[in-house]
């Protein structure tokens, strides 16, 4: 009976123990745990951000207005050169065959450098579209991550239509508004 009464005695201590230790490493856990903090994580509706963009809306109202003058200049251009065409049609009904060969060489020409003129100043148009749109860009990943860092994100994730890196995320981590309200201040406070 009394090596029962050992062997129980000595079981409970060890038990105590082990349960002494196991709750002192519980707690070290909870306290360790508790002292990090947590990383803040957010995400964005990149397309909802570039496309309301003050700065991205200004810049489409002015090449709208460039490309709206090139309209009406490549229209003009046309309108005469089919003009002068029908007019030397006419006149082409009394010339000889080799002013009508010369005349036919001029206005393919004509017509050539015609469609030069056009196709550079619509590509010279697009080409500084292109780069004030990729510099605005640029500008609002400046500004998401110095507003990441500012905020103390550690990681600030971007969706779109095109492509979702965030499938899903709860509502209160979407700071598209914020941000967004953010960059057009900005913006607003460089005009």
């Amino acid at each position: 009976m009394i090596s029962e009464l050992n062997f129980y005695t000595f079981a409970k201590i060890k038990l105590n123990t082990i349960m002494k230790k196991l709750l002192i490493v519980l707690i070290s856990l909870v306290a360790f745990s508790s002292c990090q903090q947590q990383q803040k994580i957010a995400f964005v509706d990149r397309t909802e951000v570039i496309n309301k963009y003050q700065a991205k809306i200004d810049i489409e109202e002015k090449y709208k207005v460039k490309n709206d003058a090139y309209i009406k200049r490549r229209d003009s251009l046309i309108q005469r050169y089919d003009f002068d065409r029908k007019e030397a049609s006419i006149k082409a009904q009394r010339m000889s065959q080799k002013d009508l060969e010369k005349l036919g060489q001029e206005f393919q020409q004509r017509e050539a450098l015609l469609g030069q003129q056009i196709q550079f100043e619509k590509e010279e148009i697009e080409k500084a579209f292109s780069t004030e749109i990729d510099s605005t860009i640029s500008k609002i990943k400046t500004f998401v991550t110095q507003y990441g860092k500012d905020k103390g994100y550690a990681y600030i994730l971007g969706t779109s239509d095109s492509a979702n890196s965030v499938m899903y995320g709860p509502e209160e981590d979407n700071i598209t508004e914020e941000v967004l309200k953010g960059l057009n201040d900005a913006y607003s406070n460089k005009k």
